[in-house]
């Protein structure tokens, strides 16, 4: 009777051990990458390199400025009366024009240290937000968003030198290649263009003013409980291993669970996904989102494979080491396998030893030339500064390696002809 209690025992231990493991990974992947401003824009910084997500910011960016210049208005004012029906098709071709502009300024380096400065900055305020030391932003006022004018600016920059007849004028507008950006930038377009631009002009809101509140109380709560969480999980664990009467039982159950935890996470994160994706519209915003998601929470999807794994070697080994029929059988097999195979590589080793002196004497240089092949294939396979030094070495290695060997043969030389 005992022993069934404590079966059971280990057996919810194990369950509840399973699910919080794996809550605790989701729990500090979300806290070392979403609360620390370093590793976010490590995984934001190479987003506008992917064809999806340049492709949308790219047809937001193109839509705020032709919202704001009115292109085809602007048409119709230097155009003669009887030309003015050509203004809509030309303003297409414009359009076209701009779009690759900007998607050519996503793609290019100089954008890419503009966005890294986006970036740190946004996260250090939306931090400030979410931990309550903003006095700007709070969680009743306001929102963080997410502000692409440093984007507009490059591309007005572009297009001033392409196309110097679309605004009338020849305008002036900052660098920001350094990622420096002004804090007056949009009232140097303003003046640059000669528009007035929305308050939201070429923003996208990250938290808006309903959000916020629960943003704050989960961010605390995260960092109250995530600690404690990880405690737990491992007194889990050994609680259910302590007062388990069968420990290889018990490792195959945490397995089982590990595996079912991380299967029910995932599918909760796909259908948090799925919301998320339905909530934009359909087309390239939607593709974009996408392409963002999948970029940010491609570390959370190692996790989670890597629990998978875990889980399936656990259960293998718990169940491997146990009485079975079909485990002894293969631990036979593996044994016997194991000796054979020690056999045939000492059998290998003493034919080495033998002849491998001679062959190497005999085909010193065609030894020599196809070590300095593989190391020529492997170096076109493995192009960087790092693979290449290891593979010199290795090439080094080999190289003095065949010529010792070589050297310690017994037989006898070749007679010269003649």
């Amino acid at each position: 009777m005992a022993r069934t209690i404590r079966s059971g025992l280990a057996a919810v231990l194990v369950v509840l051990a399973a699910f919080c493991l794996v809550t605790s990974v989701v729990g500090l992947w979300a806290a070392r990458t979403t609360l620390n401003t370093e590793r976010w824009v490590a995984t934001v910084a190479p987003l506008p390199e992917d064809p999806r997500i340049n492709a949308a910011v790219a047809e937001y960016a193109t839509t705020q400025l032709f919202a704001v210049v009115d292109v085809q208005q602007r048409l119709r004012e230097v155009l003669p009366p009887q030309a003015a029906f050509v203004a809509g098709p030309i303003a297409g071709q414009v359009r076209e024009q701009v779009h690759d502009t900007v998607e050519k300024v996503l793609a290019s380096d100089r954008f890419e240290t503009i966005w890294v400065s986006l970036n740190q900055q946004l996260h250090q305020r939306a931090l400030a937000v979410l931990e309550g030391r903003s006095e700007v932003v709070t969680a009743t006022s306001d929102s963080v968003p997410i502000d692409l004018l440093p984007l507009i600016n490059q591309v007005l920059r572009e297009l001033s030198a392409q196309l110097p007849t679309m605004f009338g004028k020849q305008i002036t507008l900052p660098d920001l290649s350094s990622g420096e950006i002004p804090p007056n930038l949009r009232l140097r377009i303003e003046e640059a263009v000669g528009v007035t631009l929305p308050p939201n002009f070429a923003q996208f809101t990250v938290y808006d003013a309903g959000q916020l509140y629960e943003a704050q109380q989960a961010v605390v709560a995260a960092k109250r409980y995530l600690v404690g969480f990880v405690v737990l999980t491992v007194l889990l664990v050994l609680a259910a291993f302590a007062i388990s009467p069968g420990r290889r039982r018990t490792m195959v159950q945490l397995g089982v669970w590990l595996v079912i935890a991380a299967v029910a996470v995932t599918v909760v994160l796909r259908a948090i996904r799925r919301e998320i994706l339905e909530a934009v519209p359909e087309g390239v915003y939607r593709d974009g989102v996408d392409a963002t998601v999948t970029t940010v929470f491609s570390v959370l999807r190692e996790r989670g494979v890597q629990l998978i794994v875990i889980g399936v070697l656990l259960a293998l080994i718990g169940y491997l080491a146990g009485p079975g029929r079909f485990p002894r059988w293969l631990r036979g097999q593996t044994r016997r396998g194991a000796v054979a195979a020690w056999h045939g590589v000492a059998a290998g080793g003493r034919a080495v030893t033998t002849h491998g002196p001679g062959f190497a004497a005999r085909n010193l240089d065609p030894i020599r030339i196809g070590g300095a092949i593989v190391a020529v294939l492997a170096a076109l396979i493995w192009s960087s500064w790092t693979g290449l030094f290891v593979i010199v070495i290795l090439l080094v290695v080999f190289e003095a390696g065949v010529t010792l060997l070589a050297r310690r043969t017994d037989a006898p030389a070749e007679p010269i002809p003649g």
